[in-house]
This record gives C-alpha cells, structure tokens and sequence, in this order.
C-alpha cells in the first residue's frame, strides 16, 4: 500500500485520535526540552521521577483541552491563523497547569521551567501541524496535472484568490502581476509581483494555463483592454469580482453591460410600460409551441407569474425541451408542466396535445429563422413554417381553442428571402382561417430583431470581439429594428389580450439602428479601438463581406401605411391585405405538391405569385451575373 493510499484510507475518528495523541505526546517532549534549556534545573532519574505524576496529569489536560479547542477537528488543509490562536490557547492551558501541580507536587522544577515549556509546545505543537500540513499536500496532489494560474491584480482581491487557492488539489496560482512599481519585486501573500512587462515571459517560462483578473476596481473598458491583450498573447482569461461583490448586493447574472442596451435599441426599453397581462391567462391552459427557443422559452417563464393552470410545452428538439421543463420546474410547483416532444408538422400529435390537455390558448413561436440556412434549405423551412402553422391553426379551430396568437417578423414584409415569405404565408394562413372562425380568436405579433436570441447579431458580435476580430458586417449601410427578449414575450403576450380577431399587431420599435454603428459601440465598449483610416493602429477591424442571398439592407415593419390604435400607445394594429379563401386554398395546394416533389424552383415560384411584392433573390443574383 502507498502512503498516498494508506492516508487516505484512515476514517476521521482514526485521524482525530492520531492528533490526540501527537498532543499528548509533545508535553514531555516539550518538558524535557524546557529542563534542559534552563540552566537552573539538571534532567537526572530522580527529577524523571518525581515529574512523572506532574507529566501524566498534563498529558491528559493536554488532550482534553485539544478536544474541547477543536483542534482536531480543524482540516490540515485549513489550519491558518485561527488554528495557531487555538494552539496558543492550548499551550497556555497545560503551561499554566503544570505551574500550579509544580506547587502541588513540591516543585521539582522551577517556574521558569513552565515558562519556556508553554513556549516550547506551541512552537512544536504549530510546527508539527505545519509540517504534516505540507506533507500531506505534496502526498495529495502527487500526480495531480494542475492548472498553473497568473493573478492579475496583488490588491486584496487578489490575496484573497490566492489563499483560496492555496489549499486547491486542482489549481496552482504561481505568481501575482501588479501595475503598481510599490509592489514589484516584494513576495505577497507568498508569491512573487512581477510587472505586467514580464507576463510574456511568464506565461512561456511558467508554462501558465490561464490569467485571473482580480481588478474589480478597475474598470470595464480597462479590464476589457488587458483581456484582449492576454488572448493575443495565447492564454484564457477569466475576470474576478471582488469577494464583498459576491455576497453583497445585486445579481451577478445581471452586470452591467459596457454599451447601454438603450444605445444598442436606439429607444428607451419598454418592459415596464408595457402592461401586465396576468389576468388574460391566469387559470388558463397554455400550449406554447417553440418552448425551448429564445423567444418561446422566455414566454415560459413571463407566464409562470400569470398563474396558468397548466403550460403545454411543445418543442421537436429534446434537448430544448428539457432544458425549459428542468427550469419552470425549478421556479414553479403549483403549475402543471406537460413536455410534449415533436413535431408541428404532426396532427395527430398536435390534436392530441389539444384535446388531452384542454387547451384553451396556443402560442405559436415555432418556426425556422435562420435566413441563410433556410434560403437553402427552402423546403424544409416552407414544410416547417407554413404547414407547421397550419397545423397548429387547423388544429386549434377544430378544437375550440379560445385564443391563437402567430409569433412572426419583420421580414414577412416585402421579403427578399424564403425565411421571410414563409413567415408572410403562415400570417396568409391565420388571417384566412380568422375570417372563418367563430369560436377562436387568430392574431400574429410582428417584431425584428431580438437582441441575445439564436442566430441574433449581437451574440456574433461578442464572440469576435472576444477572439480579436475582425467583426463582419454585411454591408456597411444595412439597418434592423431591434428589441429586447423580454419585450418580444411581453409583446406577444399583449397580442393576445388585444386580439379581436384577425389582428396583426406591431411594436413601435422607435428608429431602425445601423448594424455598423452597433458594431463599433460594441468594440468600443469592450475597451478597444476600431482600426480604420483615421486610426490604423486600432485593435478590431470592421471588414464587410456582403450580403448573404435574401438578405436585405433595411427591414420594414409594415407593408400598408394604414394603422389603428391599440389600448397601448406603444402597439399598432395594422391593416394589411389577405388571400380569399379560394385564393389561399389554391396557394397551399401548389405549394403543397412543390414540396411533395422537393422542387425548389416550383416553391419558389408559388411564393413569388401569392406573397406581395415578394423579390427572389435568386433571380436577381442570376439577373445581375
């Protein structure tokens, strides 16, 4: 058996009694050292003797005090300052004890005796832990492959990490680098200050794995300007907040962000204007299609303050679905979470999902978004975004469903790309069916872009910032409307409690932001510089790469001018036109067969004579060529 096995083997009560009797054994050890470093007493048989009684009262004082201290319940790994006091304490105790039995017993030894002996069994008594402390580290982590850590910062921040890492099986920090010259070249904390000229060094000569910034005094934009320097030098880069930050006040989810997020909308946000919409849903049974996805996942949880009766959580990607279900879960017990995993595409899993769960609202946020991917993809995207709805809208119209409500986008208007179109059809698909209706009431919400979602710029954005750059753009004149997750949920919500049936109803989202003014606000809020012709030394380029097929330079909101108010000043109903019913049966039968065939050329066709002033790109690519 090796030491490293046999240490670890011993149970707790077998290291507890080890410490008592280490304590025990250090009184005559330390006594006989006391006799002999004190010229007025001689260590013969005769003293041996008469000190015996005195040294086996003492020995059990000494293990008594150590257990009632909790000196053995102190860790090795953990005995620091407090565990000294203790120790202190101890020899105090059995010192001022062997004084006075010295009196009892007739003074075989002198009291200075006692006083170098409290002396002697602290400094042994702390030597002893120490040394067994460090052996059993090194013993611990003997082929352990440490992460070798550089701090950044040797304030308190930064002493801080590195005693707490001091005792880690798993971490190493290996030296601190500070800006202040003071501190260069001392030993903090017992590891050496290097100025920030050495961290090449470092980082190659010490084989250093990652580099904590403990700065948070600092701020954002500085310590955003060091990160971005370290990455290029090829190390990870980790930021600390101060430990008061930890367990003070606030949300550490919720740090502020270096460009203010109304900058980034171009508007004030609107989250605490728009209006609550709790008793819309309270006590209802809710379908929500999508529930894994940006926009249905926090639908999800802005509706768990509703107090519904039951949330239907519809969604084909397993790993989605159980992501929302473990989270609503967590938050929620008195509401009844039904995952249901499939497809929209699926009636009988759509009318079961209806009918079992008596269903009486369905918020449909399930859809292909992602532009280029569904503009090669077009098939797929159509099948998925137009019949998808359908399903879902056939399915509610059949079963009674009180209320339907469409999440749709700002690039149904006068698309240029299939995504677009698909999504102007699905609207055809529910301002035909409204017409029709008598028991559900259909309505679509219309918004751009939203700000943190899958496929959203911002996101891109961060990680190319994050890496170095360049940031792509492409096209420097190109626009979008944005808005925040929260506000797309709550908007969708509110469409619902408008609706009257047959509502398309849009966000005034304020001004169209330029993607390329986002994009410097963003490099420039990290702390960095953007590299053009007025600063070549710059740290990020901002280099266009055009646009992607579909793509438009600005998005639209609305197709017809004509708007009617709302009980909102902030949301507008819009009026636009829609297919007969004749009209819309003929457009879903020949699209239908296009996608029965997987014929492309014939999708594309079919949306170019029913979706108003729809543009295929790839015909003007062919046109252009």
């Amino acid at each position: 058996m090796t030491i490293y096995e046999f240490v670890m083997s011993l149970t707790r009560n077998q290291k507890r009694n080890t410490f008592l009797v280490i304590d025990g054994l250090m009184v005559p050890v330390a006594l006989s050292l006391s006799i002999f470093l004190n010229a007025a007493d001689n260590l013969t048989w005769d003293l041996a003797g008469r000190l015996a009684p005195l040294v086996a009262i003492l020995i059990g004082v000494a293990v008594a005090s150590s257990h009632l201290l909790g000196l053995t319940r102190i860790k090795l790994n953990a005995y620091e300052f407090q565990g000294i006091i203790r120790t202190a304490i101890l020899a105090g105790i059995v010192g001022v004890s062997g004084l006075c039995l010295n009196y009892v017993f007739s003074y075989p030894a002198t009291g200075n005796t006692f006083l170098i002996f409290t002396m002697a069994l602290l400094i042994m008594s702390v030597s002893v832990r120490m040394f067994m402390r460090q052996t059993l580290i090194r013993i611990y982590r003997t082929g352990l492959d440490r992460m070798r850590v550089l701090v950044y910062g040797a304030g308190q921040t930064g002493q801080q990490l590195a005693a707490a890492l001091r005792t880690d099986d798993t971490v190493r920090p290996v030296a601190f680098v500070d800006d202040n010259p003071t501190l260069q070249s001392l030993v903090v904390s017992g590891l050496p200050v290097f100025a920030p000229s050495k961290i090449k060094e470092l980082i190659e000569n010490e084989e250093i794995d990652r580099v904590v910034l403990a700065m948070p005094s600092s701020s954002q934009t500085v310590q955003a300007r060091i990160a971005h320097k370290l990455r290029q030098m090829g190390t990870e880069v980790h930021s600390l907040p101060s430990f008061a930050t930890l367990v003070g006040e606030g949300d550490l989810g919720q740090q502020s962000s270096p460009v203010s997020l109304s900058d980034l909308l171009g508007r004030s946000r609107l989250e605490h204007e728009l209006p609550t919409v709790s008793d819309t849903y309270s006590g209802h049974r809710i379908l929500i299609t999508g529930a894994g996805g940006s926009i249905g996942s926090e639908l999800c949880r802005q509706l768990i303050s509703c107090k519904p009766e039951s949330l239907v959580l519809f969604d084909h990607s397993e790993l989605a679905l159980y992501t929302i279900v473990k989270e609503l879960q967590e938050l929620t017990s008195g509401i009844e979470i039904v995952p249901v995993l499939g497809s929209v595409c699926d009636r009988g899993l759509v009318d079961q999902a209806l009918t079992e769960n008596h269903v009486n609202v369905v918020l449909h946020a399930a859809a292909y978004k992602h532009l280029p991917l569904v503009e090669i993809n077009e098939i797929a995207g159509l099948d998925n975004n137009v019949f998808g709805t359908k399903t879902m809208a056939d399915a509610a119209r059949a079963n009674e469903v009180e209320r339907f409500i469409l999440v749709s986008s700002d690039k149904a208007v006068r698309p240029t790309n299939v995504m677009g179109a698909s999504k102007r059809l699905a609207e055809l698909v529910v301002q035909d069916l409204s017409t029709r209706s008598t028991t559900t009431r259909f309505s679509m919400v219309r918004f751009g872009n939203v700000l943190g979602s899958s496929g959203s710029v911002i996101p891109l954005f961060e990680e190319q910032i994050a890496r170095g750059g360049p940031v792509t753009l492409t096209h420097g004149e190109v626009t979008r409307y944005f808005m925040t997750i929260s506000e797309a949920a709550r908007l969708v919500l509110l469409a619902g409690s408008f609706a009257r049936g047959g509502d398309l109803f849009v966000l005034d989202m304020g001004d169209p932001v330029p993607i390329r003014k986002l994009a410097r606000q963003m490099i420039e809020g990290a702390g960095l510089t953007v590299t053009d012709e007025e600063n070549p030394e710059g740290d990020i380029e901002i280099v266009e790469i055009g646009l992607r097929p579909g793509e438009k330079l600005h998005e639209e909101l609305l197709i017809s001018p004509d708007m009617l108010t709302t009980p909102h000043q902030k949301i507008m109903r819009a009026q636009e036109n829609f297919l007969s019913e004749i009209e819309m049966a003929n457009a879903l039968k020949d699209l239908r067969s296009a996608i029965s065939t997987r014929d492309p050329k014939a999708a594309r066709a079919v949306i170019s004579h029913w979706v108003e002033r729809f543009e295929d790109s790839q015909k003007v690519e062919q046109q252009i060529s």
